[in-house]
């Protein structure tokens, strides 16, 4: 095992990292910019280096500074977390030319699944059902093109080949609109990605959005824990997560998390990962595979019992999965609900001092966050501030708990989307299960009329 890892992350997940590590007797380094220099895990971490000024591209993009932070500090291991470089092979690869183990899969497989044309080929290939579209990229032929939309039927979706996060993407309704919108999805995806691949899918109208989280090891082992719905959006962003999903069969579920399991053997891959798909009819359509720890990693950990945090770590130093998928048992019901600094309904920022901070509790109920009283919440970055993650016997129970937990949290001093989760909890359609992933957009446009 680790003696030494560096958390190439900030905020929440740069704490949960710190945590895990604490508990398995291994000693953290954390990094930070010059605005996160009074952050929680800063202020608890055996040892921080400073990486840089605020803006990201000087210090958590920063690969050179990173790397040079574990070289001075022997750390063994480097955890990226979420966003930021977790899902740059680039930085991967550099990390382990450097001598460290990077915590997450190989470079081969962050770029294998990080374009999303050779992942969606790869998953036909391991017989992962996906969306209906075109074989590979789209050629400049317009009338190869327009054939292509006819064969998949209207309406279709334009997405480019190395999006993400909900970035590069056209929806088109009719013919006519259909070589405007490729040629401007190609330009925004080359300025955005570097990369101006785009491929085309058929657009489903009122689907759900459920993952499949996965752990491998190196050892050609991989299970599957459940799944999540994470369908209650708004501009392809999720606000709320839950698992299990309410109302899909369990059999379609072990159907698909076995097929998902199997393609983590083939492709060789290793740590923790989720397949993302939409789900409509009755049939899952892979869309996409995040290569890292997600956001919403703790309602999984919370109907399973498993630590996903320190099996990313134990697995990346060479350990079996310490489970079998016999030994993966789902109990009970776990709902999270995202705390940004934001307007509760504008969405506008809200960056600034925290002058009360009071987390809910109870029995069932968790809270990751970095925030405190006196905090100050840096305007560059991300405007998640925390998760409340609430856990019951049943989704029942949960839905109450997370009424208690949200109606017991205090945030003063800066707006939080606290009062729009207040209302989401005891909205008619989110309590009986099953909201499409365009629920909250048009429940949020009536609720402005």
């Amino acid at each position: 095992m680790f003696k030494k890892i560096l958390i190439a992350n900030r905020g929440e997940i740069a704490l949960r990292i710190q945590r895990a590590c604490r508990e398995m007797g291994i000693k953290a380094v954390v990094v930070y910019s010059e605005a996160d220099r009074d952050a929680k895990y800063v202020k608890l971490a055996e040892e921080a280096v400073c990486i840089g000024p605020a803006p990201s591209g000087q210090s958590y993009l920063n690969m050179p500074a990173i790397i040079s932070a574990a070289e001075v500090t022997d750390a063994e291991a480097i955890h990226p977390g979420y966003g930021f470089l977790s899902e740059n092979a680039d930085f991967a690869e550099r990390v382990e030319k450097s001598g460290f183990t990077f915590i997450g899969p190989t470079p081969e497989s962050i770029r294998l699944m990080g374009d999303k044309v050779s992942a969606k080929q790869a998953m036909i290939r391991a017989g992962v059902p996906c969306v209906p579209g075109s074989d590979g990229a789209l050629p400049d032929d317009p009338v190869v093109i327009k054939r292509t939309a006819k064969a998949v039927g209207y309406p279709v979706i334009i997405k480019a080949a190395g999006g993400g996060g909900g970035r590069g993407m056209r929806v088109v309704h009719t013919e006519a609109a259909l070589l405007h919108a490729v040629q401007t999805t190609k330009a925004e995806a080359g300025a955005a990605f570097g990369n101006a691949e785009v491929y085309m899918e058929k657009f489903l109208q009122n689907p759900r959005h459920i993952e499949i989280q996965v752990l491998a090891d190196q050892h050609r082992n991989a299970v599957y824990l459940g799944e999540r719905d994470c369908s209650m959006q708004r501009r392809h962003q999720k606000v709320i997560e839950e698992a299990p999903a309410p109302g899909i069969p369990r059999r379609l579920i072990e159907k698909i998390g076995e097929r998902c399991a199997a393609a983590c053997k083939k492709i060789g891959y290793r740590g923790a990962g989720t397949f993302e798909f939409l789900f409509e009819n009755g049939e899952f359509y892979f869309i996409e595979m995040n290569t890292r720890v997600q956001v919403e990693h703790p309602v999984t950990e919370w109907i399973t019992g498993i630590d996903i945090v320190k099996t990313q770590i134990a697995v990346a130093a060479g350990e079996k999965l310490p489970f079998t998928q016999r030994q993966v048992q789902l109990k009970g019901h776990a709902i999270e609900c995202r705390v940004n600094a934001e307007d509760a309904y504008k969405f506008t920022p809200s960056p600034g001092r925290i002058t009360m901070w009071h987390p809910p509790g109870g029995p069932g109920v968790r809270v990751d966050s970095h925030a405190y009283t006196n905090y100050f919440v840096p305007s560059n970055y991300d405007s998640m501030i925390g998760k409340i993650i609430v856990h019951g016997d049943t989704r029942e129970q949960a839905l109450a708990r997370m009424r208690t937990a949200l109606a017991e949290t205090v945030v003063e001093g800066i707006k939080t989307n606290i009062p729009l989760h207040r209302e989401i909890m005891v909205d008619a359609s989110f309590v009986a299960g099953g909201t499409n992933i365009h629920y909250l957009e048009e429940w949020l446009s009536q609720r402005e009329r």
